[in-house]
């Protein structure tokens, strides 16, 4: 989901997040139904590349009549991006996007000023158990590009560039790698991509971006002699060689990162900004609600309740 259900201390800004850690272990955060796990913020790290938020869904079961319900609410400053590989998620927002997250599929939202939106599990989905299992991901945008107009892309799985050979198979999501480059426009230097690997199979990092990282999904890999386990966010230095070899049950990688961003940033629940200013703004903008005139409204269709700021 794009929505950070809490305001989290451990979410560092500024200076706080010099310091860079190879390996982050995710926080556990119960939803009520169901287990995300944060690698992104961390005390160590603020992003890798411009990915300045990353949630492990699940994966989960629901029981009929259960399932992902997120009110309306309100971005600014960065993009999201949901990867699914179980489930499926009903997305609505204040452009008028009416579409359902699938497996392998990109939808790609960019919040610039402003954007509200739903995220539900609703209609024939909740009517019988069903499954969920994915990725959250958080993009910041380049300060030129922070109050830029919203904007909303879908990508379907067969329009995304797939790799296959060596006992891997590699799903570019976002941004350019491996000499490909997927089809959303990115504001900018960014790959993500979705690895499976085969039993012993390896893969090298892109070595045409400043910074990289790897996130371990499904069961284990060597990086360097040493052995990571799923539930594992690895952060390499600019310029090393990396490759990465699987476990004999195989793995399954997101790669992930970019270009160094244009500076630190803030965050405040659903809010990322270069500056407390843009922050503040947008604080008072949604407490306000005025949805006709405002700064921000709410998704046609999914208008009838939204989830209030947090107080402090």
């Amino acid at each position: 989901m794009s929505w950070n259900p809490a305001l989290d201390p451990d979410c560092p800004t500024g200076d706080a997040v010099d310091a860079i850690e190879t390996v982050i272990v995710p926080r556990a955060r119960d939803l009520g139904g169901f287990e995300v796990r944060r690698a992104l913020p961390a005390q160590a790290r603020q992003m890798v590349g411009p990915f300045i938020f990353f949630d492990q869904m699940g994966p989960a079961e629901f029981l009929t009549g259960q399932g992902i319900d997120v009110r309306p609410h309100p971005h600014i400053g960065l993009a999201t991006v949901t990867y699914l590989y179980k489930g499926k998620i009903h997305h609505r927002d204040s452009l008028g996007t009416d579409q359902w997250i699938e497996p392998g599929a990109v939808n790609w939202m960019v919040a610039g000023h402003g954007i509200t939106h739903s995220e539900r599990a609703d209609g024939d989905m909740v009517k019988k158990p069903h499954s969920l299992f994915g990725l959250q991901t958080w993009v910041a945008l380049p300060e030129k590009h922070e109050d830029a107009a919203a904007q909303f892309e879908h990508a379907p799985k067969d329009t995304l560039p797939m790799l296959e050979g060596e006992g891997k198979e590699v799903r570019l999501i976002l941004g350019t790698a491996y000499g490909e480059t997927a089809p959303v426009k990115v504001y900018s230097e960014t790959f993500y991509a979705d690895a499976l690997l085969e039993a012993g199979a390896s893969i090298p990092l892109p070595d045409d971006h400043e910074d990289r990282g790897l996130y371990v999904l499904q069961g284990k890999i060597i990086v360097s002699g040493q052995e990571f386990e799923a539930g594992r966010m690895l952060v390499f230095r600019p310029g090393d060689r990396i490759s990465a070899k699987a476990g004999d049950t195989g793995a399954r990688l997101m790669l992930l990162g970019g270009a160094t961003m244009d500076g630190p940033r803030h965050i405040w629940w659903n809010f990322v900004a270069s500056s407390r200013d843009r922050i503040d703004a947008a604080k008072e903008a949604w407490r306000a609600g005025d949805w006709a005139h405002g700064r921000f409204s709410l998704p046609p269709g999914d208008d009838q309740e939204f989830i209030p700021a947090p107080e402090r």
